[in-house]
Parts: C-alpha cells; structure tokens; sequence
C-alpha cells in the first residue's frame, strides 16, 4: 500500500510538472516528507489523504489506486463462501468472514454478512456495535436498513423495548421488493433468480406471520381464530414438499422448516383439546 500511493503521488506529481517542494509546501508539510512518500518509506498521515487527493482532483479510492470492481469481486467471493456454510458451521463461516475483515477493513458487506452469524443474545452487544457503526457509516442503503433490522432484533432479545422499538421506527413501511420487481419486470432468464428468492422470502414470512397471529389469537383467547393460522402455517410449509432446492439456498422451504410441523400440530391438539372442553 506504501509503494502504490507514493508511486501515485509522484505520477500524479509529475503529470502537473510539480517540484516536490511545489507540493510540499501546498500540503504544508517539508519536501523531505513528500519524497518519503514517493519512495515508498513512509505513508502520508491519514488526516492528509483527503487533502492530497483535493489537489490532485482525484478520488482517493484513485489516489490508493484501488480496483473497486475487483475488491468488491473478492468481496462477494468470501461472502459466497460463508453463506454455504453459515446455517450449519456457524463458527466456520464467521472465521472466513473474519479474515475477510482482515484483507478488507471494515468492508460494509462484510460486516453485514457477519451480523447473520454472531448469536444472539450471547453476543447481542456485540451486534448492536457493529448495526451501530453500519447504520451511521455505510453508503449502502440496504445495508444500513438491515442493521437496523438485526439491531431491534438484537434489542428484544436483551429485553431492551424501547430500544428496538426506536431501531424500528427507522425502517420505512414498503409493500414490495426490489426482487419481486425483477421478476415481474425483467425479461428471460433474468426473472429466475429474484423469482426464486422472492418465493422463498415470501413463504418464510407468510409462516412466520401465521404463527405471529395464531400467538395473538391464543393471548386473546380466540381458539378457532389461532386454531386456523396454525393450520395455514402448518399447510404452507408441506406445500413445499415437492419443491425443488436451487443454487441460492442450503435447502428448500420444506427442508428448513419442516422441523417445526411437530410443534405446530402440538399447539393444534392442545387447542382444539381446549376448545372442547371450553
């Protein structure tokens, strides 16, 4: 990284046919330091990076001549490598996204993509740092939303009402997608992906809003309304048993929640026994 940006400021230097005292004294440091910098033995201070850059009229992404295209590449890789692993090895795919970090510092995915492998609540605190710094730093729209998302979730799970219920008010109420808009709206092959993830989101949200509601219902003594939302929810995961996985999941709607229809017909027997003797 030293090497790279002092050869960029002295290719950038000598582009303006600047001495370097000429530069020098413009940035308000000696001639001294700025060969220092072109010849790779010492690096500007951090403070200065944005200042060399301004007068440059470069990015600094330019000024450390950073391939953004390929850095987000890399990136994506490792963040690939971690998901296929992430729901049983835990543990393994946070090492991964840890060295990940270490290449690429404070990497908005990244970190992201770390959120969905620190338990909670063991680690809650932990969660709600690194929501907090994304939340308040990221240029990423969807990364700052969804840290926002883990943090109410990180709250409640310390018992922190209040708190995830502020973390809550800064996610906007919307009623679509950006994935169900691809696939009504794109053409060809390009409709399959987001078609395919938009029906796997939508199935998990549908059982988790049934099962939302039949704990509603069940609070306020409804039996026959709960009683009816747990049989949805119970028949939209088994409308999944034929289904077949594709490459952007561990497994099937079916696969991931069918441990769940015991319980479900638990609570259905219970009920219906309740609703019986009522």
């Amino acid at each position: 990284m030293q090497i790279r940006i002092g050869e960029k400021i002295r290719t950038l230097r000598k582009q303006k046919n600047l001495s370097q005292e000429t530069l020098a004294a413009a940035l308000g440091v000696t001639f001294q330091a700025v060969s220092k910098w072109e010849s790779g033995t010492t690096m500007p201070d951090v403070a200065l990076i944005p200042a060399i850059a301004s007068f440059f009229g470069v990015s600094t992404d330019e000024l450390f001549d950073f391939n953004r295209y390929e850095a987000e590449e890399k990136v994506m890789a490792i963040c690939r490598e971690a998901w296929k692993i992430r729901d049983e090895r835990p543990e393994e795919a946070e090492a991964i996204l840890r060295r990940g970090l270490k290449q690429f510092p404070g990497n908005d995915i990244l970190l992201n993509n770390l959120l969905c492998v620190i338990p909670v609540p063991a680690r809650a605190e932990e969660a709600i740092a690194i929501c907090r710094a994304l939340t308040e730093g990221s240029s990423y729209d969807d990364v700052r939303l969804d840290a926002w998302r883990i943090m109410a979730q990180a709250y409640e799970s310390l018992g922190e009402y209040a708190m995830m219920k502020d973390a809550l008010g800064h996610i906007p109420e919307i009623y679509f997608t950006r994935l169900e808009l691809d696939a009504h709206m794109l053409r060809g092959e390009e409709r399959l992906e987001p078609a395919h993830k938009q029906k796997r989101l939508s199935a998990d949200w549908t059982v988790d809003m049934l099962l939302v509601l039949a704990d509603c219902y069940e609070e306020a003594g409804e039996r026959e309304m709960a009683l009816s939302q747990l049989r949805c929810a119970k028949a939209v995961i088994e409308a999944f048993r034929d289904d077949k996985n594709v490459a952007y999941f561990t497994g099937t709607v079916y696969e991931k929640r069918r441990d769940e229809i015991p319980g479900i017909e638990e609570r259905i027997a219970r009920l219906e026994e309740e609703t019986k003797k009522a």
